[in-house]
């Protein structure tokens, strides 16, 4: 694959930066819905404030020449150990931001996820990946429709499927609710008073067409109203996951199998019995229990008394590359990040993913540099106990 070069735009050289600029360019309650957690918010900020307890310590005199970014997972050799999150609704945030990043991702060598409930078809993301994008799929509550949405994964020649089980209940989110984002979603008048205010956003959504369920189109009846399309995705999905809807998905998918929103021992000891090749260590970005634990306590948790076992990875809380190295070093083979994504495309558009791929590599490599790391799997030699 040819060397992409690592340009950081200056104007925004850190996740605060794109943050804000992304706050400025999109109307509140899409703003809103990507920013938030659920309830009172309190698991979205310990996320990332425990990641940053972690501390790296420096041997400055070690026979150290170069850092070097390229990990390999499952089979496949990327040039950084992180990854982009599935995201719901890309294309109501940003238009067309699922396609900005799974480009990006393929051209810089990362792997995307796409949801099944995002605004871009499992074929469309194929076409643009070279059949390199994962599949994260809901579970759906009727065997005939679960079959055929993996057999689409499977033609397009996704290398993995992502499972979710963090989903057993849709979290309460106050700001989604005031906002009218909870299902079914309305446009009030205070909404359209905001997209008016955001003029690129609206140009950009004229110009691609409004956001749907592209991946869903073809089990949706046609003419549905919003309150009938919320009633449908409820009917249509079942997040509550057990051994008994897990075999028949082992048993038909012959490409790696991950499980995204472990948060325990015992489900990770679980995923390990089914037959899972990984697990994603995630509490859904702080979206779904408030009352729970930050990620990085449970993936120290797990990586060591289970990470020789089964690929240990995890998502929620990381905003930067140093952020990316003090998980790595506490014991996960692999990073995946989804707000600071979605940040950079709404705040730059269709050089957004690039940007934040290009920030997050020079952060990390900066940081290697720093403690005189030479390697990814290396990291944990730096970890301060």
């Amino acid at each position: 694959m040819k060397k992409v070069e690592i340009k950081v735009d200056s104007r925004y050289p850190s996740a605060d930066d794109l943050r804000n600029r992304a706050k400025k360019r999109m109307p509140k309650f899409a703003f809103e819905y990507l920013d938030g957690g659920c309830n009172e918010d309190v698991n979205l900020h310990k996320n990332t404030s425990q990641i940053r307890d972690i501390e790296l310590q420096p041997y400055y005199l070690d026979n150290y020449t170069d850092s070097k970014l390229k990990t390999t997972l499952f089979g496949h050799e990327y040039d950084a150990p992180f990854g982009i999150s599935p995201v719901g609704l890309q294309g109501l945030m940003w238009p067309n931001a699922p396609e900005i990043l799974a480009k990006s991702a393929f051209k810089h060598n990362i792997p995307f996820i796409l949801s099944t409930v995002t605004t871009a078809s499992i074929e469309r993301i194929a076409e643009l990946t070279e059949g390199q994008a994962w599949f994260q799929l809901y579970h759906p509550a009727e065997d005939a429709l679960r079959d055929d949405i993996i057999k689409r994964a499977a033609d397009a020649e996704c290398p993995v499927l992502v499972v979710l089980c963090d989903v057993p209940t849709f979290g309460f989110r106050p700001r989604d609710i005031r906002n009218g984002l909870a299902m079914p979603p309305k446009m009030s008048v205070k909404n359209i008073i905001e997209v008016f205010k955001k003029p690129r956003w609206a140009f950009e959504t004229l110009k691609h067409g409004q956001p749907t369920f592209e991946t869903l189109k073809p089990y949706t009846p046609e003419g549905l109203n919003l309150k009938q399309l919320g009633k449908f995705m409820d009917k249509t999905f079942s997040g509550r996951l057990n051994e008994e809807k897990i075999k028949p998905i082992r048993d038909m998918w012959k490409g790696k199998l991950v499980l995204k929103g472990v948060a325990t021992e015992s489900d990770a000891e679980l995923a390990i019995k089914m037959g899972f090749d990984g697990i994603i260590v995630s509490n859904h970005g702080g979206r779904q229990l408030d009352a729970g634990e930050s990620t990085i306590r449970p993936l120290t948790r797990i990586a060591e008394k289970y990470g020789d076992q089964i690929t240990v990875m995890m998502d929620s809380g990381i905003r930067s590359g140093p952020d990316i190295a003090r998980t790595i070093a506490s014991g996960a083979s692999f990073t995946f990040l989804g707000r600071l994504f979605m940040y950079s495309v709404a705040a730059m558009g269709e050089e957004g993913g690039d940007h934040a791929i290009s920030l997050l590599k020079t952060e990390l490599r900066q940081v290697m540099e720093q403690v005189c790391c030479g390697e990814i799997n290396n990291l944990p030699n730096h970890l301060k106990k």
